[in-house]
């Protein structure tokens, strides 16, 4: 048999040790030696073993919480994230049927929450099923924020699976959760995991739900599966040599038998990824894509043979050239986007202006290689960062410049130019705005520059309630790295 992935041998006296002891008192008596019988008697325990042994599976138990926890199964609270140990219990007097059910206390706001992984330390063989089933009500109209399976820790929750906003009503319903491709899922100990609470005041809390007859089924009722990765949409996206990228925005979608669309968030280990020129990248089963090469690869998924909506296009330009890092003493900067230092709230890094013609692309999310957070601006005609309508302007009136790192990713005509435009006062009304422009000599392809600008440059009254800064260019330059946007006190 197989624990802990070797193997045991169980000896037990057979007849056919009796023929062996036998045959050891004639050996014996014919004086063979002793390490030749052993020689050929391990001979033939191995040969027996490596052709007729078969391999232990996990138990196909779909069985979760039914009158009580299935085998093996326990309870682990998110304590370190703030869950309530106490908010789980075992009710014999609401439940929809037999003698038990899960009873879960959502406390009010700030008192904590209901989060826990209900794990089992048999494990599981689920790739004969094809949803995890149970009844659930609660005690007023609710939303369980999150609810699935696949939480464990020592596999990095690889099949980790997500219904999200499950609405409970006040009577007992079932509900339906598919599994994003059962043939993954033999070996599996996360059965059961869920998170809910008041995130505010005005959310709900101090109710009570219930969850009864949990368990894992084959419905067969489930069909038109839709798997989407990249949220069904198709990206293109620029990469760099040994800088990995992640393929994320994952989901499966069923249609149930009473027509609804069931939709689960998924991991990568549900999708068999494929690359289409493997000399440049390539994607594992954690959907890492390495690049090995300049070139062009398009990333695509599947699942059991259908094709995933979306798709990652790379363009792999060669190795990444990051933007100086700043160095600047903290207590002399007010920082809009840095990794180097705090930066203010930012209410958008794109802002758009219906009307005035404007092409920009990007902004947010911005890239992150490794770790470095950068903007890249595309069909970049002009572009807004906004620091005015839900966050409080920059005063900048004890600073002395602003601080801008560019790089463009193209080539750099003679008539291009790159004007970065500051206004202030953008909720009063005596709004100033000021320019200054740069000619195509201070740029060059693929190469930083540190733009340091004096403020008085800007020919600006006052720099207490700066609410916008403009980057425009003459609409050729239109793609461009941005990095290290901050106003400085010059030491």
């Amino acid at each position: 048999m197989v624990m802990n992935g070797k193997f045991e041998r169980t000896y037990t006296l057979t007849l056919a040790d009796s023929i062996m002891i036998r045959k050891l008192k004639i050996i014996k008596l014919r004086q063979i030696p002793a390490v030749l019988f052993m020689f050929l008697a391990l001979w033939s325990c191995e040969r027996e073993l490596t052709e007729e042994a078969e391999f232990a599976t996990f138990p196909q138990d779909g069985a979760v919480f039914i009158d009580g926890f299935s085998s093996g199964l326990d309870y682990f609270p998110f304590v370190g994230e703030g869950a309530d140990p106490e908010a789980f219990s075992v009710s014999t007097n609401e439940k929809f049927a037999g003698d038990a059910a899960m009873r879960f206390d959502v406390p009010f706001f700030g008192n904590g929450f209901v989060g826990a992984t209900f794990n089992t330390t048999a494990n599981r063989d689920l790739s004969g099923f094809d949803a995890l089933t149970f009844y659930a009500k609660a005690s007023q109209a609710a939303t369980i924020n999150e609810i699935g399976f696949g939480i464990n820790g020592e596999t990095e929750n690889r099949f980790q699976t997500t219904l999200n906003d499950l609405q409970l009503g006040t009577s007992w319903q079932k509900y339906i959760i598919p599994l994003p491709n059962p043939s993954k899922l033999t070996n599996v100990s996360g059965l059961l995991w869920l998170a809910e609470g008041a995130s505010n005041v005005e959310d709900e809390g101090g109710y009570i739900f219930w969850l009864d007859e949990v368990q894992f089924e084959k419905l067969g009722t489930l069909a038109q599966a839709r798997p989407r990765i990249f949220n069904g949409s198709d990206i293109e996206q620029l990469a760099f040599l040994d800088i990995p990228v992640s393929v994320s925005g994952l989901s499966q979608t069923f249609n149930s038998a009473e027509g609804e669309n069931i939709t689960v968030v998924t991991t990568p280990s549900f999708f068999d990824f494929e690359s289409s020129n493997k000399d440049v990248a390539i994607v594992n089963e954690s959907g890492v894509v390495s690049i090995i090469d300049s070139g062009e690869a398009t990333i695509t998924a599947m699942i059991n043979g259908v094709q995933a909506e979306g798709s990652l296009n790379l363009m792999v330009e060669g190795d990444f050239d990051f933007a100086p890092v700043p160095n600047r003493s903290p207590e002399n900067v007010i920082s809009v986007f840095s990794d180097a230092y705090n930066n203010v709230p930012v209410d958008y890094y794109n802002g758009f202006f219906n009307g005035d013609g404007q092409t920009t692309e990007g902004g947010a999310p911005p890239l992150n290689i490794l770790g470095d957070n950068i903007i890249n601006y595309t069909s970049l005609n002009f572009v807004a960062i906004g620091t005015f309508l839900d966050v409080a302007p920059v005063d900048a009136s004890e600073m002395t410049h602003l601080h801008i790192d560019i790089k463009p990713n193209e080539p750099v005509l003679d008539e291009d130019f790159i004007l970065i435009r500051l206004l202030n006062g953008v909720q009063t009304d005596n709004e100033i705005g000021g320019f200054v422009r740069f000619d195509s000599s201070n740029f060059e392809q693929d190469q930083w520059r540190s733009l340091d600008i004096p403020l008085n440059d800007f020919n600006l009254s006052d720099t207490s309630q700066i609410g916008l800064i403009f980057i425009e260019s003459d609409g050729t330059l239109q793609d461009i790295f941005v990095d290290n946007i901050y106003y400085y006190r010059e030491e």
